[in-house]
């Protein structure tokens, strides 16, 4: 169904963007689809910019941090306290990274952009759920996905499964083969050494293949294997090489592999590289990045035609993840006029900042309100990442932490602007007459703005 440049702008910059700032939809009118490809770039997406330090210093950081508790003497001297520094390594490195990320959405020019780094970075997740990957998670979306999002997706798949941030979170730094020399030297001294799958399982589970393409529990623990040896360097390597991927041969398990159905010689560090290169080029792995593609985008339930359609750019350009982002914001049900994803807290959040014009400066203040609304900073509950459904987002609880959040922050923002023309520049023709009518007949401009917020045409994408 075509519709009008109006519409199609407004669709353009609060569904595939992250929220409207003042003009940016009058900006889109000439051109909706040409706006957005113009955000689509080889060297990816931004890099929010915390002015801290990578993931090489960072893993330096942990490892002093590591010493300090093996040798700390807890004389009540705060320097020396293990519990204390890993506070401060938290507040000072996450807190920042996420801070930085926030304020990058609430500024960017190119929110199709950032939304689709977003994606990504939510597809390969590592959630601070440890100190280790706490500290980590910030430069892993930096180093391992925004420079890659637009790039074919095997390099990405490759990127994001060898940063320490990955091998760390899903334990694979300290997989080793049962019949590798590390594991004969281990016992020799009586102490156990294992094979550990979480990552090669949340590989093909959820970074590729799927569930539904039919793999068993020994392709799962074949792929394990042809990982070990995957690993991060420690205190004990040298310094250059500390907080670095680093392959240990003496823990890889030897052997030619077989995974669903293909045989992989032995080949040290390319032997899983090889299993990457046959998942990221499998049908399977184009469907299911299709439908997580739509699901996001248009609908918890994407239309069929657009999957197919995502799935066969997919397949024709080698996972070429530019050409794919092309193909969605061309697909016809890219652009049905009905909104109908529900944003999530983070999602909300920024598009009222974007709305309102202002700069999201405090952690203090944005960490605990996301928190509270569901989506605690970096901290997806599972390697599935946060969920795109709707009825996890819009229980009357968290309807009504928005409200509150939406209050305070219109009291603060509103000012002497007209909340009526707030309206028409979040949404534009998805603006209702009922909500229009609500805003304009608020008593405050401040009550008028909130009425906004927490309006369904403002809460829908």
């Amino acid at each position: 169904m075509a519709i009008d440049k109006d519409l199609e702008a407004a669709i353009a910059v609060t569904r595939f963007g992250l929220g409207a700032k003042p003009g940016e939809i009058g900006r889109a009118r000439g051109d909706p689809q040409g706006f957005l490809a113009d955000q689509i770039r080889t060297q990816g997406a931004e890099l929010a910019d915390s002015s801290g330090a990578g993931s090489i210093a960072r893993m330096g950081e942990f490892l002093a941090y590591q010493q300090e508790r093996k040798t700390a003497r807890l004389d009540g001297d705060p320097k020396s306290d293990p519990v204390k520094i890993a506070a401060k390594l938290i507040r000072q490195d996450t807190g920042a990274d996420f801070l930085a990320r926030v304020r990058l959405g609430a500024a960017t020019d190119a929110g199709f952009r950032e939304r689709w780094a977003l994606f990504w970075a939510n597809h390969f997740t590592v959630s601070a759920n440890k100190l280790a990957t706490a500290t980590l998670v910030g430069p892993f979306e930096s180093e391992a996905i925004r420079p890659h999002v637009f790039g074919r997706f095997e390099p990405l798949l490759v990127a994001s499964s060898s940063h320490p941030a990955m091998l760390i979170y899903l334990d694979q730094a300290q997989s080793i083969g049962p019949g590798s020399r590390r594991a004969a030297f281990a016992a020799q001294g009586g102490r156990r050494a294992g094979l550990n799958e979480n990552l090669a399982r949340e590989i093909m589970e959820l970074h590729t293949v799927a569930v539904d393409a039919g793999y068993t529990q020994a392709d799962v623990t074949e792929f394990a294997k042809a990982m070990t040896g995957w690993s991060v360097a420690g205190a004990r390597e040298p310094e250059g090489l500390r907080g670095r991927f680093i392959f240990r041969e003496g823990a890889h398990e030897p052997g030619a592999r077989t995974i669903m159905g293909r045989r992989y010689a032995e080949n040290g560090a390319g032997q899983a590289l090889a299993v990457m290169k046959d998942l990221a080029g499998s049908p399977h792995t184009a469907r299911h990045i299709a439908v997580k593609l739509g699901r996001h985008f248009v609908a918890d339930d994407p239309p069929p035609s657009l999957t197919a359609r995502l799935e066969r750019v997919y397949l024709s350009t080698d996972g070429d993840l530019g050409q794919v982002a092309r193909a969605l914001i061309s697909a016809p049900e890219s652009w049905d006029p009905q909104a109908r994803k529900f944003k999530m807290p983070y999602e909300f959040m920024v598009s009222s900042w974007r709305l309102a014009g202002v700069d999201p400066d405090r952690l203090e203040v944005v960490a605990p309100t996301m928190t509270a609304m569901g989506q605690k900073p970096f901290s997806a509950p599972s390697p599935k990442g946060w969920s795109e459904a709707a009825q996890d987002w819009c229980a009357p609880d968290a309807v009504i932490k928005r409200m509150a959040w939406s209050e305070g922050l219109a009291d603060k923002a509103a000012g002497d602007r007209d909340p009526s023309q707030l309206a028409v520049e979040a949404l534009g023709p998805r603006l209702t007459s009922a909500v229009a009518k609500a805003v304009s007949r608020a008593e405050t401009r401040s009550e008028g703005l909130s009425i906004l917020l927490m309006s369904p045409e403002f809460q829908r994408r």
